[in-house]
């Protein structure tokens, strides 16, 4: 068996595009199919959220000129974008609901059930907030759903339960570079993650994010993490690289990153009984409301 062949059977994971910028989509899926035909593969899906839609380049340059936008123009453009994405692939794009903390479980599905008209292969992402996953227990039944900053394995148990009477794919999003900005080891909640969901009857795809550079990504193929959202400048780095993949043995660098140790959970509790609370989860929420609103007159 050539080397080829080894490493092609660990591509066990989806390769999203994590941006808001479609140029950058087209790049990506290009760079795949033309450097690595044998995987016969371009970008599989993307996710979105409020900061990338507000970093898209027609939208900085916009904003650059002095002007703001309406909340209808800024949500108008948000589909311009989500639309250009679909264009390239047909895989899950995420399109964000816009809220914080106080975003009542009815706003959001309100949101939802607008951009579910959008594209075919949407999903829509909640907040892993106690109003978030109200909303995605009932969506879940609607169209597909990404539970975003996810922080924690209670939140993922919380997740599973919300979601268990679902009718379309369900994902959950850990954060791992924000983990690791603060100190801890942000990859341990994706394996802890996969480890309880392994152990049971599982419906939620484990979508690892906030991939901050190539050792990331490299261990969350390792671990076999279902989807993976990667920034375009990560996927340029791999390409430089030759798109190399993790053998059996790779492990990631944790040297100096607090440990996350694996819970024991009892997944048949009611989901509200598990701690949704996280700071980074609010912060995150914080960060994408004013990034949001700065586009805003």
């Amino acid at each position: 068996m050539t080397n080829d062949k080894r490493q092609l059977m660990n591509l066990n994971s989806q390769l999203f595009l994590d941006g808001g910028d479609p140029e950058e989509t087209r790049q990506a899926n290009e760079l795949l199919q033309t450097k690595k035909p044998e995987w016969g593969i371009g970008i599989q899906g993307q996710t979105t959220n409020p900061t990338l839609v507000s970093k898209n380049p027609d939208v900085q340059k916009y904003i650059a000129s002095g002007k703001r936008l309406t909340q209808a123009e800024a949500a108008a453009q948000y589909k311009k974008i989500v639309l250009a994405v679909a264009e390239v692939t047909s895989g899950p794009i995420s399109i964000q609901v816009i809220g914080d903390q106080s975003t009542s479980k009815d706003d959001m599905l309100a949101q939802a059930r607008v951009y579910k008209e959008w594209i075919s292969n949407g999903v829509v992402k909640f907040p892993c907030t106690g109003n978030g996953l109200a909303a995605a227990e009932i969506f879940c039944q609607e169209f597909p759903v990404n539970i975003t900053l996810n922080f924690s394995q209670p939140q993922a148990a919380a997740v599973y339960g919300a979601t268990k009477n679902h009718t379309h794919r369900v994902f959950i999003s850990p954060f791992v570079g924000r983990l690791d900005s603060q100190g801890e080891n942000g990859m341990q909640v994706v394996e802890n993650e996969l480890k309880m969901y392994q152990s049971i009857k599982n419906h939620v795809e484990v979508l690892t994010a906030s991939v901050r550079k190539i050792e990331h990504l490299l261990y969350a193929l390792a671990l076999g993490s279902p989807a993976i959202t990667i920034p375009y400048k990560i996927i340029e780095v791999w390409a430089t690289q030759g798109f190399p993949l993790p053998d059996a043995s790779f492990m990631y660098d944790s040297t100096g990153l607090a440990a996350i140790p694996f819970q024991n959970l009892d997944m048949t509790k009611d989901w509200r009984s598990f701690n949704l609370s996280h700071p980074l989860t609010d912060a995150g929420l914080t960060k994408f409301m004013q990034d949001w609103k700065g586009l805003l007159r």
